[in-house]
């Protein structure tokens, strides 16, 4: 079926490119690339190879400044960095973890995890998409031993100020480290970890047209060498030690084919999400409001609340007409809680259970834009006369 996708920020469509990459890898660098023969060699490389587009599409072009590691996608990482960090040491005293209430369920259920044996854990508020500066300083304490705190926010598009935070944290706390979740803004805003102060960042292959199943998380020199990072997961050895586990060299290569495109042109597909998204917003219905972060946002994702018709029943029913938008973040959507992230946006309750996410991509057209708002308008007017 040819939908209208307009769910983006849940996954996106694998490109051409990333299909043939692993079709060729698939039938022809089958090899374990922890072997010393030559099929293992030839695997070795392909991976390698796929490493490094990951890590220069970063904006990394010295790479002894790190590590990257892959990982099964952006849920893993997170944890890898966040119960790597917590692992790594025996605190004598107890330690604390700074993280926002609007982050990805991937952070804060570890930082649940991490509640029950013991550690202080801060959730700071981000009223209208926006952490308060002097609330973060006050935050830190000689105790802090991580910062995570996500670049985009997966459900409104608000852009933290990562870069500003991590510096006072390093200020105030300069033993801490700082990890941040980048999945969402990975090729839409600067990742570099150095230029944001991230000694930890996590990024995922599906988010930028590659393949599902993949994901990285880059780790400074600094952390490794001060072993303020250990490994979750135990065997053979992989991935410098970190990340054991035969590496999954085809979703490698998917990935490594979506990094290198993902910086191709990437200006020109900007500036196609922006015009598209200025179109869609003069299109939308006069009865939805739109919640637009008070700071900075990246302009694909779109947070949209419906006057007295709940999500889940607008998301079903656009989809029986093949048009794909969310109820809020994917890993989340099929629970019944309604989204944190909205309610710390501060949206109240009834209103966060009316709310959608609309979520661009370069490959999106304006007619589809076009089409979902005429269809969006139409089934307004349907369900809530069915309501009445």
């Amino acid at each position: 079926m040819n939908y209208i996708y307009l769910d983006n920020s849940a996954t996106t469509s694998p490109s051409e490119g990333v299909a043939l990459a692993m079709c060729e890898a698939i039938r022809n660098v089958y090899g374990n690339p922890s072997s010393v023969h030559a099929a293992g060699i030839e695997a070795s490389k392909l991976l390698e190879k796929s490493r490094t587009s990951v890590i220069h599409s970063l904006g990394i072009r010295d790479s002894s400044r790190g590590s990257l590691f892959f990982t099964s996608g952006g849920t893993e990482a997170n944890n890898m960095a966040i119960f790597g960090v917590a692992n790594a040491k025996n605190f004598r005293f107890k330690p604390r973890m700074i993280t926002t209430a609007a982050e990805h369920p991937a952070v804060l259920e570890p930082a649940k995890q991490l509640e029950a044996r013991g550690f202080d854990v801060v959730r700071l508020p981000a009223p209208g998409g926006v952490i308060d500066e002097e609330l973060f300083r006050s935050s830190l304490t000689p105790e802090t031993v991580l910062v995570s705190i996500m670049l985009v926010n997966n459900e409104t598009g608000a852009v933290n100020d990562v870069k500003k935070l991590f510096e006072i944290t390093k200020s105030v706390c300069p033993n801490a480290v700082t990890h941040c979740d980048a999945v969402q803004a990975y090729s839409k805003l600067n990742c570099n970890p150095t230029k944001l102060g991230a000694d930890l960042l996590t990024v995922s292959a599906h988010k930028i047209h590659g393949p599902k199943g993949i994901g990285a998380l880059w780790c400074s020199s600094e952390i490794i060498r001060a072993k303020k990072l250990v490994p979750i997961i135990y065997g053979g050895g992989q991935e410098q030690g970190f990340r054991s586990s035969t590496e999954n060299v085809v979703a490698a290569a998917g990935f490594g084919a979506a990094a290198e495109e993902a910086v191709k042109d990437a200006d020109k597909k900007l500036r196609h999400v922006e015009e598209l998204r200025k179109i869609l917003v003069d299109a939308l219905p006069d009865s939805v409001r739109l919640n637009v972060p008070k700071g900075k946002y990246v302009p694909n994702i779109l947070s949209i609340t419906l006057p007295s018709v709940k999500s889940e029943v607008m998301v079903r029913a656009l989809s029986a007409d093949g048009i794909c938008i969310s109820a809020g973040s994917a890993c989340a959507s099929n629970h019944k809680n309604i989204s944190t992230a909205l309610l710390d946006f501060g949206l109240p309750s009834n209103e966060a259970d009316t709310t959608v996410r609309v979520s661009l991509s370069y490959t999106n057209t304006t007619e589809e834009v076009l089409a979902f708002a005429a269809a969006l308008g139409e089934k307004l007017k349907s369900l809530q006369q069915i309501k009445r």
